[in-house]
Protein backbone atom coordinates (compact mmCIF):
# COMPACT_ATOMS: atom_id res chain seq x y z
CA UNK A 1 0.00 0.00 0.00
CA UNK A 2 2.49 2.31 0.99
CA UNK A 3 4.66 1.20 -2.37
CA UNK A 4 1.45 2.13 -3.94
CA UNK A 5 1.07 5.80 -2.43
CA UNK A 6 4.71 6.38 -3.29
CA UNK A 7 4.25 5.82 -7.00
CA UNK A 8 1.55 8.05 -7.35
CA UNK A 9 2.98 11.15 -5.38
CA UNK A 10 6.04 10.28 -7.97
CA UNK A 11 3.14 9.75 -11.15
CA UNK A 12 1.43 13.67 -9.80
CA UNK A 13 4.70 15.06 -9.11
CA UNK A 14 6.34 13.87 -12.51
CA UNK A 15 2.95 15.10 -13.96
CA UNK A 16 3.17 18.52 -12.50
CA UNK A 17 6.88 18.76 -13.66
CA UNK A 18 6.00 18.26 -16.80
CA UNK A 19 3.38 20.96 -16.83
CA UNK A 20 5.45 23.60 -15.72
CA UNK A 21 7.85 22.88 -18.05
CA UNK A 22 5.59 22.89 -20.83
CA UNK A 23 4.25 26.27 -19.65
CA UNK A 24 7.27 28.19 -19.45
CA UNK A 25 8.52 26.69 -23.08
CA UNK A 26 4.94 28.55 -24.25
CA UNK A 27 6.02 31.19 -22.17
CA UNK A 28 9.30 31.66 -23.95
CA UNK A 29 7.44 31.20 -27.19
CA UNK A 30 5.28 33.95 -26.13
CA UNK A 31 7.65 36.31 -25.44
CA UNK A 32 9.98 35.57 -28.46
CA UNK A 33 7.15 36.00 -30.20
CA UNK A 34 5.91 39.44 -29.26
CA UNK A 35 9.79 40.29 -29.61
CA UNK A 36 9.49 39.42 -32.99
CA UNK A 37 5.85 41.58 -33.71
CA UNK A 38 7.55 44.64 -32.25
CA UNK A 39 10.24 44.32 -34.88
CA UNK A 40 8.47 44.07 -36.86
CA UNK A 41 5.96 47.04 -35.81
CA UNK A 42 9.59 48.94 -35.95
CA UNK A 43 10.33 47.95 -39.39
CA UNK A 44 6.80 48.74 -40.61
CA UNK A 45 7.51 52.10 -39.38
CA UNK A 46 10.42 52.43 -40.69
CA UNK A 47 9.05 51.55 -43.93
CA UNK A 48 6.37 54.23 -43.92
CA UNK A 49 8.65 57.21 -43.54
CA UNK A 50 10.97 55.63 -45.92
CA UNK A 51 8.01 55.81 -48.19
CA UNK A 52 6.96 58.88 -46.96
CA UNK A 53 10.04 60.23 -47.60
CA UNK A 54 10.08 58.32 -51.10
CA UNK A 55 6.85 59.56 -52.11
CA UNK A 56 7.84 63.51 -51.22
CA UNK A 57 10.84 62.62 -53.52
CA UNK A 58 8.38 61.19 -56.17
CA UNK A 59 6.50 64.25 -55.99
CA UNK A 60 9.49 66.90 -56.15
CA UNK A 61 10.84 64.51 -59.10
CA UNK A 62 7.44 64.55 -61.03
CA UNK A 63 7.55 68.42 -60.47
CA UNK A 64 10.66 68.94 -61.71
CA UNK A 65 9.50 67.18 -64.72
CA UNK A 66 6.63 69.24 -65.12
CA UNK A 67 8.79 72.68 -64.94
CA UNK A 68 11.43 70.81 -67.61
CA UNK A 69 8.75 70.34 -70.17
CA UNK A 70 7.19 73.72 -69.54
CA UNK A 71 10.76 75.52 -70.22
CA UNK A 72 11.35 72.99 -73.19
CA UNK A 73 8.08 74.10 -74.49
CA UNK A 74 8.49 77.62 -74.25
CA UNK A 75 12.17 77.40 -75.69
CA UNK A 76 10.54 76.07 -78.65
CA UNK A 77 8.32 78.69 -79.11
CA UNK A 78 10.50 81.48 -78.93
CA UNK A 79 12.62 78.97 -81.07
CA UNK A 80 9.52 79.23 -83.85
CA UNK A 81 8.79 82.91 -83.23
CA UNK A 82 12.79 83.98 -83.85
CA UNK A 83 12.58 81.67 -87.07
CA UNK A 84 9.30 83.27 -87.84
CA UNK A 85 10.81 86.93 -87.74
CA UNK A 86 14.01 85.89 -89.77
CA UNK A 87 11.59 84.93 -92.18
CA UNK A 88 9.31 88.21 -92.16
CA UNK A 89 13.06 90.23 -92.01
CA UNK A 90 14.30 87.72 -95.38
CA UNK A 91 11.27 88.58 -96.89
CA UNK A 92 10.85 92.03 -96.60
CA UNK A 93 14.39 92.41 -97.74
CA UNK A 94 13.80 90.97 -100.63
CA UNK A 95 10.69 92.70 -101.51
CA UNK A 96 12.54 95.87 -101.11
CA UNK A 97 15.81 95.00 -102.36
CA UNK A 98 15.24 97.11 -105.33
CA UNK A 99 14.75 100.37 -103.67
CA UNK A 100 17.32 99.41 -100.82
CA UNK A 101 19.70 99.02 -104.02
CA UNK A 102 18.52 102.61 -104.88
CA UNK A 103 19.27 104.39 -101.62
CA UNK A 104 15.49 104.90 -100.93
CA UNK A 105 15.39 103.35 -97.90
CA UNK A 106 16.50 100.68 -95.64
CA UNK A 107 15.45 97.99 -93.65
CA UNK A 108 16.38 97.46 -89.96
CA UNK A 109 15.58 95.55 -87.06
CA UNK A 110 15.45 98.04 -83.95
CA UNK A 111 14.14 97.71 -80.62
CA UNK A 112 12.52 94.44 -81.32
CA UNK A 113 11.05 95.44 -84.77
CA UNK A 114 11.60 95.26 -87.94
CA UNK A 115 11.27 98.80 -89.77
CA UNK A 116 11.43 100.57 -92.92
CA UNK A 117 13.49 104.02 -92.64
CA UNK A 118 13.15 106.56 -95.42
CA UNK A 119 15.07 109.70 -94.78
CA UNK A 120 12.80 112.65 -94.17
CA UNK A 121 15.45 114.82 -96.41
CA UNK A 122 13.92 113.01 -99.59
CA UNK A 123 10.36 113.05 -98.56
CA UNK A 124 10.43 116.78 -97.06
CA UNK A 125 11.50 119.94 -97.55
CA UNK A 126 13.75 121.38 -94.49
CA UNK A 127 10.81 122.63 -91.69
CA UNK A 128 8.13 120.83 -93.52
CA UNK A 129 5.52 118.66 -93.24
CA UNK A 130 4.17 118.46 -96.84
CA UNK A 131 5.23 115.70 -99.05
CA UNK A 132 7.74 116.78 -102.01
CA UNK A 133 7.14 114.89 -105.19
CA UNK A 134 9.99 112.52 -105.08
CA UNK A 135 8.20 112.03 -101.25
CA UNK A 136 5.19 111.24 -102.80
CA UNK A 137 6.15 108.73 -105.66
CA UNK A 138 8.40 107.13 -102.84
CA UNK A 139 5.64 106.82 -100.42
CA UNK A 140 3.41 105.51 -102.83
CA UNK A 141 6.33 102.85 -104.16
CA UNK A 142 6.20 101.62 -100.83
CA UNK A 143 2.59 101.36 -100.12
CA UNK A 144 2.10 99.37 -102.96
CA UNK A 145 4.45 96.77 -102.21
CA UNK A 146 3.41 96.47 -97.64
CA UNK A 147 -0.19 95.93 -99.40
CA UNK A 148 0.72 92.74 -100.59
CA UNK A 149 2.16 91.48 -96.90
CA UNK A 150 -1.67 90.75 -95.90
CA UNK A 151 -2.77 90.78 -92.02
CA UNK A 152 0.82 92.95 -91.23
CA UNK A 153 -0.30 96.46 -88.76
CA UNK A 154 2.13 98.99 -89.53
CA UNK A 155 3.07 102.32 -87.46
CA UNK A 156 3.95 105.06 -89.34
CA UNK A 157 6.70 106.81 -86.81
CA UNK A 158 7.94 110.46 -87.10
CA UNK A 159 11.40 111.13 -86.36
CA UNK A 160 14.16 114.38 -86.02
CA UNK A 161 17.54 115.08 -84.90
CA UNK A 162 18.11 117.08 -82.11
CA UNK A 163 18.14 120.82 -84.06
CA UNK A 164 15.09 122.20 -82.20
CA UNK A 165 12.64 124.08 -84.00
CA UNK A 166 10.09 126.46 -83.26
CA UNK A 167 7.40 128.19 -85.49
CA UNK A 168 3.78 128.84 -85.09
CA UNK A 169 3.12 125.73 -86.87
CA UNK A 170 5.78 123.72 -85.05
CA UNK A 171 6.35 124.31 -81.88
CA UNK A 172 8.88 122.11 -81.06
CA UNK A 173 10.01 118.74 -82.75
CA UNK A 174 7.10 116.79 -81.72
CA UNK A 175 5.09 118.53 -83.82
CA UNK A 176 7.18 118.42 -86.55
CA UNK A 177 7.23 114.96 -86.28
CA UNK A 178 3.93 114.06 -85.39
CA UNK A 179 2.94 116.17 -88.99
CA UNK A 180 5.29 114.17 -91.07
CA UNK A 181 3.98 111.15 -89.65
CA UNK A 182 0.11 111.67 -90.49
CA UNK A 183 1.48 112.98 -94.23
CA UNK A 184 2.86 109.76 -94.95
CA UNK A 185 -0.42 108.01 -93.10
CA UNK A 186 -2.68 110.18 -95.47
CA UNK A 187 -0.84 109.27 -98.61
CA UNK A 188 -0.79 105.69 -97.73
CA UNK A 189 -4.42 105.67 -96.98
CA UNK A 190 -4.78 107.28 -100.75
CA UNK A 191 -2.63 104.84 -102.23
CA UNK A 192 -5.02 101.79 -100.79
CA UNK A 193 -3.52 101.08 -98.02
CA UNK A 194 -6.28 99.47 -95.05
CA UNK A 195 -7.05 102.10 -92.37
CA UNK A 196 -7.82 99.15 -89.86
CA UNK A 197 -3.89 98.08 -89.99
CA UNK A 198 -1.96 101.17 -89.90
CA UNK A 199 -1.31 104.15 -86.61
CA UNK A 200 1.01 106.89 -86.04
CA UNK A 201 3.61 108.12 -83.30
CA UNK A 202 5.62 110.94 -82.81
CA UNK A 203 9.06 110.48 -81.18
CA UNK A 204 10.13 114.08 -82.29
CA UNK A 205 14.34 113.53 -81.52
CA UNK A 206 14.05 110.83 -78.35
CA UNK A 207 15.62 108.10 -80.39
CA UNK A 208 18.03 109.06 -82.40
CA UNK A 209 20.13 106.39 -84.65
CA UNK A 210 23.44 108.57 -85.65
CA UNK A 211 25.21 110.47 -84.20
CA UNK A 212 23.69 114.35 -83.53
CA UNK A 213 27.45 115.80 -83.17
CA UNK A 214 28.05 115.34 -87.08
CA UNK A 215 25.90 116.19 -90.02
CA UNK A 216 25.29 112.47 -91.17
CA UNK A 217 24.50 111.72 -88.39
CA UNK A 218 21.83 114.43 -88.10
CA UNK A 219 20.44 113.33 -91.49
CA UNK A 220 20.37 109.89 -90.33
CA UNK A 221 17.84 110.81 -87.54
CA UNK A 222 15.85 112.82 -89.63
CA UNK A 223 13.37 109.91 -90.93
CA UNK A 224 10.12 107.97 -91.68
CA UNK A 225 10.27 104.74 -90.19
CA UNK A 226 6.81 102.60 -90.87
CA UNK A 227 7.50 99.51 -88.35
CA UNK A 228 5.53 95.81 -88.25
CA UNK A 229 3.90 95.88 -84.96
CA UNK A 230 4.33 92.57 -83.77
CA UNK A 231 1.72 90.12 -82.72
CA UNK A 232 2.12 89.50 -78.95
CA UNK A 233 -0.62 86.74 -78.94
CA UNK A 234 2.60 84.65 -80.42
CA UNK A 235 5.38 85.33 -77.73
CA UNK A 236 5.61 82.50 -75.00
CA UNK A 237 3.69 83.28 -72.04
CA UNK A 238 0.99 85.24 -73.77
CA UNK A 239 -1.66 83.01 -72.51
CA UNK A 240 -0.44 83.45 -69.08
CA UNK A 241 -0.15 86.91 -68.82
CA UNK A 242 -3.92 87.39 -70.61
CA UNK A 243 -5.14 85.22 -67.56
CA UNK A 244 -3.08 86.77 -65.26
CA UNK A 245 -4.94 90.33 -66.08
CA UNK A 246 -8.16 89.28 -65.36
CA UNK A 247 -9.67 90.44 -68.89
CA UNK A 248 -9.98 87.28 -70.11
CA UNK A 249 -10.91 88.83 -73.31
CA UNK A 250 -7.46 89.91 -75.15
CA UNK A 251 -7.19 87.84 -78.22
CA UNK A 252 -5.17 88.15 -81.08
CA UNK A 253 -7.11 90.80 -82.84
CA UNK A 254 -7.01 92.77 -79.81
CA UNK A 255 -3.06 92.41 -79.26
CA UNK A 256 -2.20 93.54 -82.94
CA UNK A 257 -4.99 96.02 -83.05
CA UNK A 258 -3.36 99.85 -84.83
CA UNK A 259 -5.02 102.42 -82.87
CA UNK A 260 -6.10 105.43 -85.14
CA UNK A 261 -4.34 107.77 -83.40
CA UNK A 262 -1.34 109.69 -82.67
CA UNK A 263 0.97 109.46 -79.64
CA UNK A 264 3.53 112.02 -78.61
Amino acid sequence: MKTNLILVLSLVAFSGCVSAGKYKTLQDDQTKTEGQLAACDTERTDLQKKLGITSHEKSQLEGSVLDMKKALAEAEARKLETEKRLAEFRELTAKFKQLVDAGKLSIKFQNGRMMIALSTDILFPSGSAQLSDAGKSAIREVTTLLKELNNRNFQVEGHTDNVPIHTKVFPSNWELASARAMTVLNTMLSAGFPSDHISTASYGSSEPVGDNKTPEGRSENRRIAIAIVPDLSTLPGFEELNRMSGTGAVNAEAATAAPQSTSN
